[in-house]
């Protein structure tokens, strides 16, 4: 766990380096596989760029996934099921993108994962042409890097429902390729 809890950490002062302009006053979060039953994930309110040990939530995939399958739950409901999603209670709140996190840990080959809130890219995103950037690709490099699609999730409040529209649009894009 040593080593995923040392890449977590640097891939997060990586993204939260000011001067990159990847997250606005530290925001965005970061999450990495520990093993089939846990993972680590940012904790509610830290900073990408300066994440310690103690910022980071090890939870349970078991409890956070199970999430999907409840109705009716409010804002606070899903708090409470974040906190009863931690295995070592003293630790901190788990960001509210902790269930989306959890879903696309469990991915084939993803072991880590970095969602930032980038100035530039905000500023198209907020344009009328979001969805024609999200979903093309300019350059060579970007397929490459980023793979042949895009997943666009109109604004949706943060939560679970975030977290189905993300694992629903990631389903159509992942599962139609293969």
């Amino acid at each position: 766990m040593k080593d995923v809890l040392r890449q977590v950490l640097e891939l997060s002062h990586e993204l939260g380096r000011e001067q990159r302009g990847l997250a606005i006053l530290g925001e965005g979060n970061t999450s990495a596989r520990v093993d089939d039953e846990c993972f680590l994930v940012k904790a509610s309110g830290s900073s990408l760029a300066t994440l310690s040990e103690a910022d980071l939530t090890l939870c349970s995939f078991r409890r956070v996934l199970a999430m999907f399958e409840m109705e009716g739950l409010s804002d606070e409901d899903v708090d409470e099921h974040l906190m009863r999603s931690r295995l070592q209670e003293n630790s901190r709140k788990p960001s509210v993108e902790t269930l989306f996190h959890a879903w696309l840990l469990t991915l084939p080959g993803v072991a880590f994962v970095g969602h930032t809130h980038s100035v530039a890219v905000n500023q198209i995103l907020c344009s009328p042409r979001a969805r024609e950037f999200a979903t093309k690709r300019l350059f060579p490099d970007e397929i490459v890097c980023c793979g042949a699609a895009s997943v666009f999730v109109p604004y949706t409040d943060p939560g679970l429902e975030l977290a189905r529209a993300v694992r629903h649009g990631v389903e159509g894009i992942y599962f139609s390729a293969q």
